[in-house]
């Protein structure tokens, strides 16, 4: 039961979260602020899941801080780019499909499509961060917890690194059109994807070592998943082959997850 309490005390944290942000965006008529909060509102539910639960002290701290570490730099990276951007393109033809076909305003389109699907997935991926932090035994963190802090910490660089090195690239003019395959970015063609999917395997791997925390690996089954095959890759990918000419030779040589070596092009 207490267990049950604080996911529900969770949820509705996760939830009061989404719905004030989304009454701010139906001011604002721009709801691309949704993705730094995808980030800092799973920093919400870690400290809210700390002052709730008597858990081993150490393992709290270490799962909160990494989960603080990992959403605030990317969160706070993606206020940057909405300001610097406006508004994604992605949700300006998902809720102007909504409004012309099916004649909804702004705010019933945002709310349904997307705040009230983004809010239970924010709550299914965070798991590990909660469940991990129930369980006051074992005590001392253990090889597998410390094996998944060093996975942890390498995802946050190599997600922010990724990040500083798209952004270099895309300040410069002459680089418009053109496709990045350079640094971390020609080892796979989204480090950033496969920094956040790193980060939250290690994070799980902290919290596996609890019974509780055992039973979180829906969250980054669920968000490895997301990212390779559902709205994370597959959307990026089919909007950048139109768009940049050499996209296909970049997909031909370049792994699509995992660092690899390039592949040689084909003769």
């Amino acid at each position: 039961m207490e267990i049950l309490t604080i996911l529900a005390i969770n949820f509705a944290v996760c939830c009061s979260g989404m719905l004030l942000l989304w009454l701010a965006c139906v001011v604002l008529k721009d709801v691309t602020v949704i993705d730094a909060w995808w980030a800092l509102g799973m920093v919400l539910l870690a400290v809210s899941t700390y002052v709730q639960t008597g858990g081993a002290p150490e393992r709290k701290m270490l799962l909160l801080g990494l989960c603080a570490a990992w959403g605030l730099r990317l969160g706070g990276y993606l206020v940057w780019r909405w300001r610097n951007h406006g508004m994604d393109r992605r949700y300006k033809a998902i809720l102007g499909h909504a409004q012309k076909q099916r004649g909804w305003g702004f705010a019933k389109a945002s709310l349904l499509l997307v705040f009230a699907t983004q809010a239970p997935l924010q709550f299914i991926v965070s798991l590990p961060v909660q469940l991990g932090q129930i369980d006051a035994q074992p005590a001392a963190l253990g090889v597998v917890a410390w094996i998944g802090a060093g996975m942890a910490v390498t995802g946050i660089l190599f997600e922010t690194i990724g990040d500083f090195q798209l952004v270099h690239f895309r300040s410069k003019p002459e680089n418009s059109g053109r496709v990045l395959n350079t640094g971390l970015w020609r080892y796979t063609r989204h480090p950033n994807y496969f920094g956040d999917a790193l980060t939250w395997w290690g994070i799980y791997l902290i919290a596996a070592e609890t019974g509780t925390g055992l039973w979180a690996i829906i969250g980054p089954i669920f968000l490895t998943w997301t990212l390779m095959k559902w709205s994370g890759a597959p959307m990026l990918e089919a909007r950048l082959r139109k768009t940049r000419p050499d996209y296909v030779a970049y997909i031909e040589q370049t792994s699509g997850f995992v660092p690899w070596p390039p592949r040689k092009p084909a003769a």
